[in-house]
Formats: C-alpha cells, structure tokens, sequence
C-alpha cells in the first residue's frame, strides 16, 4: 500500500514514515501544501495523511483543489485545532476522516487502514489465501501446509501485495511503487533480489510453485494449472 504524507513538521513527518514503513506501507513524503498538490495530482495513492496548517499551500485548499481535479485518494486530516467546527469544514472541504494532534500512532493506523477498506468498496478481507498459502491480516501471520513462515517487513509487504493481486502479473515498477517507497529505477534489480528471497521462504521445498516469473512482464502469485 502507497501513502502521501503532507506534513511540514520534521519530526511529526519522521514518526509517522517510520511507523508507517514498520508496518509494511510506502510513503512519500511532501514538506509543503505544493509539493503535496503535485504528488497528490500525479501518483496513484491508497490514502493520503495530510496537514492543515502547511507552509505554501494549506491543507483544505490542497484537499478542496485535489477533489475539484476529481482526484478521490481517501484523505485524514492531521490537525492542533479539534474543536467540532474544524472538523466539520475538514470534512466538508473533501477530507474523510480527522484525527487531532497529538495522537497516538496506533490510532492513526487504525484509521488509515479502515479508511482504505472503506475506499475499496469491499468488505476488507481478513485473510488472503492462495492454494496452501494463507496470511492472517490481523496478526500478520503467514502460513503454508500449516507451518508458519516468519517473514521480514518488506517482504511480507511483498507477498501481501502479490496475494491482493492474485492470478494477476504486477510490473517491477508496481511492486516499486506500492511496496517500496521511491520510484522506478530500471538499473536496480531489488525486486528481483527480493522476489528470489521470497521465493527461498514460501516455494522451497514444495512441489508446488506459487510465484512465477512472466519474462518481459513481472510477477504472479498462481497456482499451477
């Protein structure tokens, strides 16, 4: 899952990327409402976290300009001011939900991550599962045949997205910009390095090989048929 952070307070900004990447997101970071707009208008998002009082470009009118350019990433406002008619003119302006400062980190997840189930337009599912392959959602827990694979961050978030995406090829730069947080580099073979360790932990050793190499293409998590 890819993220927008609008947020111009150092340190705010780095507790939140840092809690946000332990948890297996990607995130771009914008210092500014500007900078924020342009992300906003250009990159595809799951949700975007987005600070009212920002330097260049305030958070409503970044929110206002993105909603009137049709532009419907889900949004939570991050705002000091919590009084019931902030919040009110937040929503209003186009946010869908409002968190205050300060918060506590596992709230803002929390949030984030029903505001994504709710932008799917489907009840969010709390396991994936592929042939003898499953992930609990909930306790992160990855599972084949019944034992259990202890996976890293990046690279449950690698096989969480390949699982999402099921029976259908993703592109290195998908996987770049949706698990890792930079864009495409057509030099790097990280996905590659990543896949291969992937495949280490959830294919050795089974008969059956769930994620297959389409030459020219990407990657599929199927069955074989």
């Amino acid at each position: 899952m890819r993220l927008l952070l609008v947020e111009d307070d150092e340190k705010i900004a780095s507790f939140i990327k840092k809690g946000l990447k332990a948890e297996g997101f990607a995130v771009d970071h914008a210092p500014d409402g500007n900078a924020g707009l342009e992300l906003g208008l250009t990159e595809p998002y799951d949700a975007a976290i987005v600070d009212i009082m920002l330097p260049g470009l305030d958070g409503l009118s970044l929110i206002g300009r993105m909603r009137r350019e049709k532009v419907m990433t889900p949004v939570i406002i991050l705002s000091a001011k919590g009084s019931i008619d902030d919040r009110v003119k937040g929503l209003q302006t186009g946010g869908d939900d409002y968190l205050s400062k300060p918060f506590a980190f596992s709230e803002l997840l929390a949030r984030v991550q029903a505001l994504i189930r709710r932008a799917s337009g489907a009840k969010e599912p709390t396991r994936l599962s592929c042939g003898d392959l499953t992930i609990d959602l909930l306790s992160r827990e990855v599972r084949r045949e019944g034992g259990e694979i202890e996976l890293q961050p990046l690279e449950y978030s690698l096989l969480e997205y390949l699982m999402r995406n099921a029976g259908r090829v993703v592109s290195k730069t998908m996987i770049m910009e949706h698990v890792w947080d930079y864009h495409f580099d057509p030099q790097t073979n990280v996905v590659e390095a990543r896949i291969c360790r992937l495949r280490d932990k959830v294919d050795k050793g089974f008969s059956e090989k769930l994620i297959h190499t389409v030459r020219g293409v990407g990657y599929v998590l199927r069955q074989q048929v």
